[in-house]
């Protein structure tokens, strides 16, 4: 194992022996604070399911580095945060807690003040708003899972930094670089939009954060950065106009998450209408998903690391609608990918390729990341 102790060793033996029971529920699970938002829990399971989601994301926590908190230091700083996050919908999903106490552990170690970003102060403030957006969202989630208050207060120390960089051009908006002050685009202002709805969820009585979730929504609705498809480009020109960049997969799913929260939020399930769209027209476009298998793209040859995590960040949200729509309509076509990519984009280290219908080429953690998600999304 790469960086491992032998601390982790044993609760990663644990934890993925323990889910090969199957359905068996075989964790206590830190309940959230009374009106708290509970996130869904998935009931049915099966045996196979649970493995390859257990085994997938033991194969993910070797990468961590208990030295300094990250998974694997080389690739970027938010890969780290989209990695806790990975672990922690499992945790959710799975009901089994055993890997709180790693992520505790990188917590602690990651929300001092960055070398390169002091700036910031810490909390997981750094140069892009969406690498913040990132961390905050892993935050809620501990919150929820734990309880512990000082998770929140770190989330919404995070909304502030984040919303400090909303400004009128543009009719308003998150910028995402921060060192230069410019572009608007699809993945600050989605996360931005998560994550407002989300602390809404989380707090009883709260319209502060409902109202930025609402203006961010009302914003990106009317920017164009929706295509004529139903499809997410990337972001802005100085103009204002949409550029008609990349239509990556995360910012179709990270759309939708953030819709499926506000729809949480104000009750309002026209927004889920709004998010199938962006899914169905994701599921259907020849070049997102060719012969119905998800695809990046810079597929095969050019995604960076960066890039190579995006499709489990469209998994994670698609199965985020799907647990809140009658029927589950998008379960069959998560379970297949799942099992595809399973049979044909692993390694015997239940390790990832790029390509979900394989073969596979390499490991490291944005693939990881990605695999395990979709693995977490299929449960």
């Amino acid at each position: 194992m790469r960086h491992m102790q032998s601390t982790w060793k044993v609760i990663i033996g644990a934890a993925a022996g323990a889910l090969m029971i199957g359905t068996t529920t075989i964790s206590a699970q830190a309940a959230p604070p009374d009106g708290a938002h509970r996130p869904p829990q998935v009931q049915a399971q099966s045996d196979s399911s649970r493995h390859h989601a257990a085994a997938s994301v033991a194969a993910l926590v070797d990468f961590y580095n208990p030295g300094n908190g990250r998974f694997d230091p080389g690739p970027s700083w938010w890969q780290t945060g989209n990695s806790l996050q990975v672990v922690l919908d499992f945790e959710q999903r799975a009901n089994d807690t055993s890997y709180l106490p790693l992520v505790e552990e990188a917590v602690t170690k990651l929300r001092a003040p960055q070398d390169w970003w002091p700036q910031g102060g810490g909390e997981f403030r750094t140069d892009s708003t969406d690498d913040t957006g990132w961390y905050a969202l892993a935050m809620v989630r501990l919150y929820e899972l734990t309880g512990k208050t000082e998770y929140l207060d770190i989330a919404k120390l995070d909304e502030a930094y984040m919303r400090d960089y909303w400004d009128d051009r543009c009719g308003g908006g998150i910028v995402w670089d921060i060192p230069s002050n410019s572009y608007k685009n699809a993945i600050s202002n989605s996360l931005y939009l998560k994550l407002t709805a989300s602390l809404h969820n989380a707090i009883p009585g709260d319209t502060f954060y409902l109202s930025r979730a609402v203006e961010e929504w009302e914003w990106f609705k009317a920017s164009g950065m929706i295509n004529s498809e139903h499809l997410v480009n990337d972001g802005l020109r100085d103009d204002c106009t949409s550029n008609g960049g990349t239509t990556w997969t995360y910012n179709q799913g990270s759309l939708i998450g953030g819709l499926v929260e506000l729809a949480e939020a104000t009750g309002d399930r026209s927004l889920l209408t709004e998010a199938r769209a962006i899914a169905d027209a994701t599921l259907s476009s020849p070049a997102l998903a060719p012969g119905g298998v998800l695809t990046e793209p810079c597929e095969p040859t050019r995604c960076n690391t960066d890039q190579s995590a995006f499709k489990g960040i469209f998994a994670r949200n698609l199965a985020e609608l799907d647990d809140v729509l009658p029927g589950h309509p998008y379960k069959k076509w998560l379970k297949n990918q799942a099992e595809l990519a399973y049979s044909v984009d692993r390694n015997a280290a239940n390790q990832f390729g790029l390509s979900w219908g394989g073969p596979f080429d390499r490991a490291d953690i944005g693939r990881q990341d990605s695999g395990t998600s979709l693995m977490v999304a299929a449960l």
